[in-house]
């Protein structure tokens, strides 16, 4: 009788051993699709309006990233973008 309970214990915590491998793999799952979606989102968000201020622009393929940022630099120190942000 005592090697029965012995038994059925062991395998009750194989059982659980089992489930909580189970649930530490769903849970990294999820962790790396909210990466996913997160890093979709932002690449979204920034995308979205780089894509606006490239119809601005006559020949955007010109434009270094130091141009770009010259540009958003002065644009955003004017007086009325200051109000707005």
């Amino acid at each position: 009788m005592p090697n029965e309970k012995l038994e059925k214990l062991k395998h009750e915590q194989y059982v659980a051993e089992k489930k909580l491998t189970a649930a530490k793999h769903r849970e990294k799952q999820m962790q790396s699709e909210l990466k996913r979606l997160t890093r979709s989102e932002r690449t979204h968000r920034l995308c979205t309006p780089a894509g606006m201020l490239e119809t601005f622009l006559r020949e955007p393929t010109l434009l270094t990233n130091d141009d770009v940022m010259e540009l958003l630099t002065f644009i955003f120190r004017s007086e009325a973008v200051q109000k707005l942000c």
